[in-house]
């Protein structure tokens, strides 16, 4: 019996779950990201409050391009805003969801 090939046809086989394996982590990623750059939006947001501006430009000044289309920005009272942005896919059109941020004048959450 001759096992010439046989590590190629192995890591040829495993490529496919590899792939799919690098694609999550890469979508972990992006979603921490947007976590992250949403939460600093909701700050500048509750800033903007405070100084009486308009909350929603400062939010999208805060973020990244690619986050601002999905943008949404929802002032309470008592100056807490919330924030929230479509979290991108590795695959276009794929929905994953939101994340959101609430940050006011006291405390952040």
């Amino acid at each position: 019996m001759r096992e010439d090939g046989q590590a190629s046809v192995e890591v040829v086989a495993l490529l496919p779950l590899l792939a799919v394996l690098l694609g999550i982590a890469w979508q972990l990623a992006l979603a921490g990201d947007a976590r992250a750059a949403v939460a600093g939006a909701a700050r500048a947001a509750a800033r903007a409050v405070a100084a009486g501006a308009d909350p929603e430009a400062a939010a999208r000044a805060h973020l990244p391009r690619r986050l601002e289309r999905g943008l949404r920005v929802r002032a309470a009272a008592g100056g807490t805003v919330r924030v929230s942005v479509r979290v991108p896919g590795v695959v276009a059109g794929l929905r994953l969801g939101r994340v959101a941020a609430e940050a006011g004048l006291g405390a952040e959450r």
